[in-house]
């Protein structure tokens, strides 16, 4: 692969923390956007629509990875109009800051997510299937819409609809692991639900491969083939820690302590397959949970 100039937003999050310095390792440059000045760095405003457009030049692809934590507080109506903002304002930013140069990015990878399936019970998704309903589902819909200044310049956008990615440093295991090690873990409500997860590595994998593979566009679910039941992959989980994982976490708890984040992000079913990963041919390092667990969480 040729040495790319690539800009990254949310570079100092989990992900982008993460993914940085692999592409480097790769040989890639790798050009921060952030709202603080950093040494080589990109710096904008998503808030105020301020970016520089020169900025991108000589850049080959952009990350797209900035949003405020979905699963931090309450989803109170000021927590939902921050949410929508820091993905909805910033998408648009900089899809109409690209398509306005005269020589843009090749690419725009933008974060996304699974919920835009809401809850479907055992029904199995692909890409193709409708979007669903709730707050989470019309988030992530607005979200990639508004990436469409980038698509109508013929600009190649594609929308990684993440599942659970499985990271020690952060995101819903990292939550998860410190209750398991006492004792406390379980299924959430009746463990019924459907978890779509996926490895970091295989994350690192899609994001690599959509840089330069022009077939891939669009929404595309970046998850494991292997979907689990909430109980199946907390059964899982307590293996790996040598810990039980027989005391569930009643849905009324859930509810009482996140309130509607509870219904839409933990009792929630998403059966997600990555049918276009595997038609694209793509080759999972981690297809099955246990290995996926094991490479996170055991010794070394």
């Amino acid at each position: 692969m040729n040495s790319l100039r690539i800009a990254i937003t949310g570079a100092t999050g989990m992900l982008g923390s993460a993914l940085a310095p692999v592409l480097s390792a790769a040989g890639h440059q790798v050009v921060a956007v952030s709202r603080r000045a950093m040494p080589g760095g990109i710096v904008w405003d998503p808030l105020h629509g301020t970016m520089r457009p020169t900025d991108l030049d000589g850049v080959d692809g952009v990350i797209h990875l900035a949003g405020e934590n979905l699963a931090e507080g309450r989803w109170t109506a000021d927590r939902k109009s921050q949410l929508r903002q820091s993905r909805i304002a910033s998408t648009g930013l900089l899809a109409s800051t690209m398509a306005s140069l005269g020589k843009p990015p090749a690419v725009l990878i933008c974060a996304s997510a699974i919920g835009i399936y809401g809850n479907r019970g055992d029904e199995l998704l692909d890409e193709a299937s409708a979007p669903g309903s709730g707050f989470l589902a019309e988030l992530v819909r607005d979200w990639e819409a508004s990436a469409e200044p980038a698509r109508e310049a013929g600009i190649r956008v594609v929308h990684a609809r993440f599942g659970v990615i499985l990271s020690r440093q952060g995101g819903a295991l990292a939550k998860m692991v410190t209750p398991f090690k006492l004792g406390l873990g379980g299924p959430f409500g009746d463990g019924q639900q459907w978890l779509s997860w996926v490895a970091m590595a295989d994350v690192f994998g899609m994001i690599s491969a959509a840089l330069t593979r022009t077939d891939l566009s669009g929404p595309i679910n970046v998850t494991a083939p292997e979907p689990l039941r909430n109980r199946e992959f907390v059964a899982a989980l307590g293996h790996e820690l040598g810990r039980p994982a027989v005391v569930p976490i009643p849905a009324f708890a859930l509810r009482l302590a996140l309130g509607e984040m509870a219904d839409e992000a933990l009792l929630s079913s998403t059966r997600v397959l990555p049918r276009r990963l595997e038609e694209a041919g793509f080759l999972f390092r981690f297809p099955e949970l246990k290995a996926a667990l094991h490479e996170v969480l055991g010794p070394g």
